[in-house]
């Protein structure tokens, strides 16, 4: 018998942004669209955005092909 826990994790699926969500990503931001507006076109939570653009942001501003090398 499978714990609570052990449901759970296979119950998640994980999935990464395709370079297409992050361009979309960056365009949206250039056109100072909302994280929670960006999250709900790309059926995303607004929490994956959000750690997107906070772990991608350089001097720069978030930008799309920088982030797909680094993920």
């Amino acid at each position: 018998m499978q714990s609570y826990h052990t449901k759970q994790r296979l119950q998640m699926s994980y999935k990464h942004l395709s370079l297409e969500e992050r361009h979309y990503i960056e365009l949206s931001m250039k056109n100072e669209k909302k994280l929670t507006e960006i999250a709900a076109e790309l059926e995303r939570s607004q929490s994956t955005i959000s750690r997107e653009v906070r772990r991608n942001r350089g001097q720069r501003g978030y930008r799309h092909k920088q982030a797909n090398r680094m993920a």
